[in-house]
């Protein structure tokens, strides 16, 4: 991988208010430019806000639709790989929570969220496959929120030559510490297990529909070792360094590097 500027935004999104949300986006993509990164990352559902009920099926999208043809836009004129999030249509009656990847080229394409949480499940339909993804000299993959629960999930991206996994969340209660102190349980492991860096961002506030939101954002080395981290009630931007030295001394590494030691065919569950 090459090293790489990347920006993780903590954001208000508000169900019902897409073009209130995307002035938003688009200011935060303005100071990412600012600082000079080259990849930006909004929290799970940034267009549509998050929901969990009928009222995000009124303001779903297809992708491309509207709002990704308007951060294409950007996109293109500013340089900057967008990952946003929105509760995607199909136009076959699914309703998927998927980020979608949008270069300076146009739509790379979307991951859909596999792993529904138990809340979601009455109203969402679940992703089945794997993508991974090419922007500005890194492979990466996205997981949304609950999927970060899954270990093989990682796993399976970083087979695929995940360099990132980027996790945008839509996590609701707790405290901006709690919530931190509850990633601390599980991504510094997806990280180091895999050999790779992890970025997480959890959106704040309320979004009109009864949900409030505690804004964390977090960065994590291949080493498992936290790189930056950001935990408070308002909106912020986190911006930081991915360096590929740090990637390579680990895979470098015959103790480190664990990957290429797996042994798959004594994990079969049918056995």
């Amino acid at each position: 991988m090459n090293d790489i500027r990347i920006a993780a935004v903590i954001s208000n999104s508000r169900v019902g208010e897409t073009a209130r949300n995307l002035r938003q986006m688009e200011q935060w993509i303005a100071a990412a430019l600012a600082a000079q990164a080259a990849m930006i990352c909004f929290p799970e559902m940034s267009i549509t806000g998050y929901h969990v009920r009928q009222p995000i099926e009124k303001v779903a999208e297809p992708i491309p639709g509207p709002s990704t043809d308007h951060l294409q836009r950007i996109a293109q004129k500013t340089g900057i790989t967008i990952l946003a999030g929105l509760a995607e249509t199909d136009g076959l009656g699914h309703l998927y929570p998927s980020h979608v990847v949008i270069t300076p080229g146009g739509i790379t394409g979307c991951y859909r969220k596999i792993h529904l949480g138990p809340s979601e499940k009455d109203l969402f339909t679940a992703g089945d496959t794997v993508p991974v993804f090419k922007s500005h000299g890194i492979t990466f993959g996205i997981q949304l929120c609950y999927d970060a629960h899954f270990p093989e999930l990682s796993t399976a991206m970083a087979i695929k030559g995940a360099d990132v996994i980027f996790i945008p969340h839509a996590s609701p209660r707790n405290t901006p510490n709690e919530k931190l102190q509850s990633w601390m349980r599980h991504l510094p492991a997806r990280a180091y297990d895999n050999s790779l860096f992890v970025v997480a961002c959890n959106p704040c506030g309320e979004n009109g529909e009864g949900l409030s939101f505690s804004g964390v954002a977090l960065a994590i080395s291949p080493s498992g070792d936290i790189l930056q981290s950001c935990a408070g009630d308002g909106e912020q931007m986190m911006v930081f360094d991915l360096k590929a030295d740090l990637l390579e001394d680990v895979r470098n590494h015959r103790m480190k590097y664990f990957l290429p030691n797996r042994r798959p065919e004594v994990y079969r569950t049918n056995q």
